[in-house]
């Protein structure tokens, strides 16, 4: 799985360096992730992978990206094991989707009633959200916004233009995750 390195006499596991990204043959709302020795099945965007993302177009960024931070709801499981960047998830966390924001594609908080990608959900998506770089420096009005690796829908239904996996499979996953692993999506 994760490669190990010695450190003050202690064996460590060191996190993946890449992570890719691939859709299956045929199927371009499926796919497949690659970390290491690990092959773990994956629900993609509706529209498939495409090189030119826009808002609202449900299909999952072609690129290289940075993984951002980890997103769990503490409520849901204990505090992750990973090397990335943790951020419980309040109540009150959404993520702004409207490219005429000037927050666009950023955490906010939201009270009720209001607009804007709920992190907070009830049907479990959301109980763990690794964010990721796209559209983030610069950040260009209306060219995607919310795009995540998280918790897949049953049956591995097509995302909105995430990236999901298995929740035992994502748990797996992010225990070899740090700072300096890009994803690959192709």
């Amino acid at each position: 799985m994760a490669n190990w390195s010695r450190n003050r006499g202690i064996m460590r596991k060191r996190a993946f360096n890449v992570l890719h990204v691939r859709a299956r043959p045929g199927l371009k709302t499926r796919g497949v992730l690659i970390a290491g020795q690990l092959a773990l099945p994956v629900a993609l965007g509706r529209a498939g992978i495409r090189a030119n993302k826009h808002e609202g177009d449900g299909a999952t960024p072609r690129g290289r990206f940075k993984l951002r931070r980890l997103w769990w709801r503490p409520d849901r499981g204990p505090r992750p094991r990973t090397l990335l960047p943790l951020r419980p998830i309040r109540p009150d966390d959404a993520w702004s989707e409207d490219p005429g924001d000037r927050r666009y594609n950023r955490p906010v908080r939201r009270s009720a009633g209001k607009s804007g990608d709920r992190l907070w959900r009830n049907d479990r998506l959301y109980d763990l959200i690794i964010e990721l770089d796209h559209n983030f420096r610069p950040r260009v009005a209306g060219r995607g916004s919310a795009v995540f690796v998280h918790v897949a829908r049953p049956g591995f239904a097509p995302t909105a233009g995430c990236v999901a996996l298995k929740p035992g499979a994502l748990r797996q996953l992010i225990a070899h995750l740090g700072p300096r692993t890009r994803i690959d999506i192709r």
